[in-house]
């Protein structure tokens, strides 16, 4: 017998779902049937049922954070099953030690992270039988049944195993000594707040937070443009004064004088030229790229967009999710015209058809074997679905996938740029653009942003002549760096902070150094935003003040190198292609972790985090601190805890005590250490730095007439 080991319960379903089945606790019993004449059990993992274990299972002093037992280094590193998860990790080790069952089939998703998950679970139940593959792209019935009938070998699989295990110890490493270490010495500078630092989210929050930066800094100049409207054989249209590739002038007085020179005066067509540009169809989907165009089109979250394809993938209406390849082999081409017939029945997509193109299956743009990864891109199986039958967000992505595969079937749109130059009184130079299109191509099928409208210009001929009608002198001032939105983060991780404003992402290199995967980059995104190291504010990317201590206490050292970290990503690359040693990797990361120690430990006498609030940036509290009880009540004697983001009376229930201690007042926080004086002895410590308003003052806070008020000391600045 037979056992399956899918990576998650609908996963598990749905692979059993072609066989007669009866549902277990915890699995599903397979009967014989053809492909498993003596039948097999299909059970599941609930993502990871294991996980590396804390410092202090190595050694029981590590538990403490402390300076001086920094770095820690595992001599082996060890894995342990997630209590949380423990009930569903012990029945399927109680499946695989079933002397009846005499070969696994590792059916996790087909991909880095899936080997790791499933390898784990069978390496901690201590079974060494042989084990043999699923890797499927899709969950199709027909895909699923010729994946159990072409299973492959467990070695081939391995060095995946090897380059996720390695992963996992390099990110556990790394971010426990720079975590705990940066945390500490920040806290010796007064901030008592968990600092997390990781390989991959500390250089892209440099990043994030070099943007925040040039955005402070910035410093806007006026400049000034001049428009002028010309009337030439009976037309009208308007030009901008340019010289030297220039259209602003940086000072008023001489963009005066140009306007009174060029009032009235004669004007000439000096050049009319039209240059022809051809756009190919866009490249189909990998993930990093759908993420980009969901955020653009949706102001979809990164991880939202995930969440979502992964469900349509669940489903069996799209391939597999995680795919960093936007190329697909002949074998998935030669389906495309069934996939395509069946969605030119669908109302959404009747009028696209019939399509340009037959066939792309001799189209090296998108048929490739040599640039299929593990995967090949995202497109819609043969399991075509009415996108209205689907929610409205699953009906947005699955959308956004089907017109890629169909505009991959459409010609190429065609576009005439023209720049015409008018020559006023002989000296003055304008220039006018604009814009028509000759060919909509694939641009029927995929949305067009209305600021590409056509600007078509008059139908004029060189040395055609005129007069300026009026003109006029348009202020400015120049603009900071526009921020990061989620997309374009994801972007960025994929390219290092490099070609970020490159629109075409098919530009981006195949074999970019860049930060994390697919799989793992709206992960590090969300962790960002969960840690306060970001915010998102109308899609747009806002750096936190702890942000900017933490990447300004690193400084320019290896840990926040975009550089660095997108050559690890290649090298554990490398490792899963067998072609790279993990042990080697792993000795390396150990001497990258003591040298984050050591530098971290250097440069801590020099920081400054001078203009930043630092004194905002305290733990409010934890599953540690609450519920914790703080002291007395001064309305009834009851116990006063922790309860978040305020102190509280227990007995708020009881007999209805509201009483309560806000954590923050007028923008200032209040100390545990204060608000226990405060119920002790009726008053707190002197506080500065009190805002109402746009004055600042300092007081303290004091029982007094059945509430909490202020408490101005003689000499002290008051509001």
């Amino acid at each position: 017998m037979k056992i399956i080991i899918a990576e998650k319960p609908d996963q598990a379903s749905t692979l059993s779902a072609q066989f007669q089945r009866i549902k277990r606790d915890g699995y599903y019993e397979i009967k014989p049937n053809e492909l498993f004449p003596h039948g097999a059990y299909c059970t599941w993992a609930i993502g990871h049922l294991t996980q590396l274990s804390a410092p202090e299972a190595y050694k029981s002093e590590w538990k403490k954070w402390s300076i001086s037992m920094l770095p820690i280094i595992p001599d082996k590193f060890q894995y342990e099953v997630t209590k949380s998860k423990a009930k569903q990790f012990y029945i399927v080790k109680q499946l695989l030690t079933n002397p009846g069952v005499t070969e696994i089939i590792h059916a996790g998703d087909a991909g880095r992270e899936g080997e790791l998950i499933i390898r784990n679970i069978i390496h901690l139940s201590g079974v060494k039988k042989p084990i043999k593959r699923l890797w499927i792209s899709s969950l199709t019935p027909a895909s699923i049944y010729e994946g159990f009938h072409q299973l492959l070998d467990d070695e081939n699989t391995k060095n995946l195993f090897y380059e996720a295990y390695s992963r996992a110890c390099a990110d556990w490493l790394v971010g426990m000594n720079a975590s705990r270490v940066y945390s500490l010495l920040l806290k010796e500078h007064g901030m008592n707040d968990v600092f997390s630092a990781g390989r991959v989210q500390t250089p892209t929050l440099a990043l994030i937070v070099k943007r925040e930066k040039e955005i402070d800094e910035f410093k806007p100049e006026p400049f000034w443009e001049i428009i002028a409207t010309f009337r030439i054989n009976g037309k009208k249209y308007k030009g901008k004064w340019h010289k030297d590739q220039q259209t602003r002038v940086m000072n008023e007085e001489l963009a005066k004088k140009i306007v009174a020179f060029c009032n009235g005066k004669s004007a000439i067509i000096q050049d009319l030229k039209t240059e022809r540009k051809e756009y190919q169809p866009p490249l189909l989907f990998n993930l990093s790229s759908l993420q980009a165009t969901a955020n653009k089109a949706f102001k979809y979250s990164p991880k939202k967009t995930l969440d979502i394809v992964q469900s349509l993938y669940q489903k069996g209406i799209v391939s597999y999710p995680r795919s960093d390849s936007t190329y697909v082999t002949k074998g998935e081409a030669e389906q495309f015209p069934e996939i395509l017939q069946k969605l030119s029945a669908y109302e959404d997509y009747k009028g696209l058809f019939p399509l340009p193109k037959a066939s792309i299956l001799n189209n090296s743009r998108y048929v490739n074997e040599k640039k299929v990864t593990d995967h090949y891109a995202i497109i819609p199986t043969e399991q075509v679905r009415d996108p209205k039958k689907l929610s409205s967000d699953e009906q947005k992505i699955y959308d956004m996938i089907a017109r890629r595969l169909i505009s991959a079937h459409y010609d190429n749109a065609v576009y005439d740029y023209s720049t015409l130059i008018t020559l006023v009184d002989g000296r003055a130079e304008f220039i006018t653009k604009g814009k028509q299109q000759i060919e909509e191509g694939w641009r029927k099928v995929i949305f067009q942003d209305d600021k590409e409208k056509d600007e078509i210009l008059p139908n004029l001929q060189k040395n055609d002549c005129g007069i300026v009608d009026k003109v006029e002198i348009k202020e400015g001032s120049t603009q900071p760096p526009k921020r990061y939105t989620e997309g374009q983060l994801i972007t960025l991780m994929k390219t290092a902070g490099k070609y970020l404003d490159n629109d075409e992402l098919e530009k981006v290199l195949s074999k970019v150094e860049g930060l994390g995967t697919e799989a793992t980059r709206a992960g590090i995104i969300t962790m960002l935003k969960d840690r306060k190291y970001i915010d998102i504010k109308r899609n747009q990317v806002y750096a936190t003040d702890k942000a900017k201590v933490l990447i300004e206490a690193i400084g320019d050292h290896i840990l926040a190198s975009p550089e660095m970290t997108a050559k690890w990503e290649q090298r554990l690359a490398e490792i899963g292609e067998g072609q790279a040693s993990p042990s080697v990797f792993m000795e390396q990361t150990k001497k990258l972790s003591t040298k984050i120690v050591s530098d971290a430990i250097s440069i801590s006498s020099s920081w400054n985090f001078e203009g930043l609030k630092v004194e905002s940036i305290q733990r409010t509290s934890s599953r540690l601190t609450l519920g914790k009880k703080v002291g007395k009540c001064k309305l009834c004697e009851g116990d006063v805890v922790d309860k978040g983001e305020f102190y509280g009376c227990v007995n708020y229930k009881k007999n209805q005590c509201k009483f309560t201690i806000s954590k923050k007042v007028l923008g200032k926080k209040i100390s545990l250490t204060n608000v226990q004086k405060l119920l002790i002895e009726g008053q707190s410590n002197l506080i500065k730095g009190f805002k109402k308003g746009d004055k600042t003052f300092d007081a303290k806070l004091e029982w007094k007439s059945g509430k909490i008020s202020f408490l101005f000391e003689e000499g002290t600045n008051n509001a």
